[in-house]
Formats: structure tokens, C-alpha cells, sequence
């Protein structure tokens, strides 16, 4: 899943992060390339900082002193995601939105070499890492809300539609399949994913039990 400007519905992003420019910027830029190289060739067992400095060419105790640990250079790796300005897809309808964003977890969770897999593989391995995944995540799906945003004004789903829910429903069959299970690759995946997770919405199976503005009250 990658970002969204939400609408009136949405959860808001948080404020994106002020990060230095200049040289401070580039050697920031180098050496998070190189920890995405170095784990997407070796793993996490591979990462270590001399490797990552090396790769960037830049001093050891550059890296040291900037991000500590391997768990510090993974962590600023999800972090830096967070600072771009991805949208979800706006393609006209519920289900065909959920199909397009599907079809982007896919084509990054089949890549080869897959970054996606490996950060989420590492964040098993590191709290700092876990952390920032997990703020990764919150930033994906806050901004994704406003898919359902869309659909509730369109008339598609009921206003009682709890967007969080609905949107674990719809992207969870990828990670399952491609990340727990590592099934072959089916491309019809994404499509049937989001099908089932529309049908299920508009049927009701992700309604508040009362409106959130009742529950704010």
C-alpha cells in the first residue's frame, strides 16, 4: 500500500516530517539506498553499517552516529516513505478503487527482488524497525480512507462504513498469500480481493454498530 490526500471522511495524515537539505540530505539519500540494496541482496542477517557505509561511500562513523544501529537505518528507511506524496487510486468506483490499490501491494510484494517483503521480514527481526513499520502503516491506511470517503458520498456504502476494517479486508488476502503462505503469484488475486471486500461493505459487514457521530457524542 502506498498514500493519499484524505477528504472529509478520512483520518488525516500526520504532518509530514521536516527533513534537512543540502549535503545532510544527499548523504541521507545515499545511505538509505544502500541499506535497500544491501538487504534486498543479503537480508537482514547480511545488513550490517559498515556494509551500508561502504555501499553509500561514506565515513563508518557517519553512519554510526546518525542512525546507531541497523535497526536505526531500517527504521528511517520507513520512515523517509511516509514523506512522499502518494495517492491511492481514484478510478470512478468502490471496487474498481480497492482493485487498483491491490494491484500496487501486489506488484511490490512480487518484485524481485521484493523490497516490501524483505522491510516487513526485518521488522520481525528489530523493535526499531517494528515501530516504524507500524507508523508506516497507520500512514498508509489513514490516507487510503479516503477511498471510502468517495464511496459513501457516491452513495456506494452506508455512512456507518468503518473504512479501517474495510480496507484491512480488501489488502489482507495479498499479504497472506504472497507474505505468510508465499502461494505463486495469481494476478487475478488483487481483483478478487476487492470484489469480495465491496460486496461485503455494501452489504453492511463493516457498519459502525451506531454512526460515528454518534459515537464521538
Amino acid at each position: 500500500m502506498t498514500p493519499a490526500d484524505p477528504g472529509p471522511e478520512g483520518t488525516p495524515p500526520p504532518p509530514a516530517r521536516r527533513r534537512p537539505g543540502g549535503r545532510t540530505a544527499r548523504i541521507r539519500r545515499q545511505v538509505l539506498d544502500a541499506v535497500v540494496a544491501e538487504l534486498a541482496e543479503h537480508g537482514y542477517d547480511g545488513l550490517t553499517t559498515d556494509a551500508v557505509a561502504a555501499r553509500a561511500r561514506v565515513h563508518r562513523t557517519t553512519v554510526y552516529r546518525r542512525w546507531g544501529d541497523v535497526g536505526g537505518l531500517l527504521a528511517d528507511v520507513l520512515d523517509a516513505a511516509s514523506d512522499d506524496d502518494w495517492q491511492p487510486p481514484d478510478t470512478g468506483s468502490l471496487e474498481s478503487d480497492l482493485a487498483a490499490l491491490n494491484q500496487e501491494i501486489h506488484a511490490a510484494l512480487t518484485a524481485q527482488p521484493s523490497i516490501m517483503a524483505a522491510l516487513i521480514a526485518a521488522s520481525f527481526r528489530s523493535e526499531k524497525a517494528a515501530e516504524a513499520q507500524q507508523r508506516l502503516w497507520e500512514d498508509r491506511y489513514a490516507r487510503c480512507e479516503i477511498i471510502v470517503g468517495r464511496a459513501i458520498r457516491h452513495g456506494e456504502l452506508s455512512p456507518r462504513t468503518d473504512a479501517r476494517r474495510l480496507l484491512i479486508a480488501a489488502t489482507a488476502p495479498l499479504y497472506h498469500q504472497l507474505v505468510l503462505l508465499r502461494t505463486t503469484p495469481d494476478p487475478q488475486l488483487p481483483g478478487r480481493a476487492a470484489r469480495t471486500a465491496a460486496l461485503a461493505a455494501a452489504a453492511g459487514a463493516f457498519d459502525f454498530a451506531e454512526s460515528p457521530s454518534a459515537r464521538g457524542t
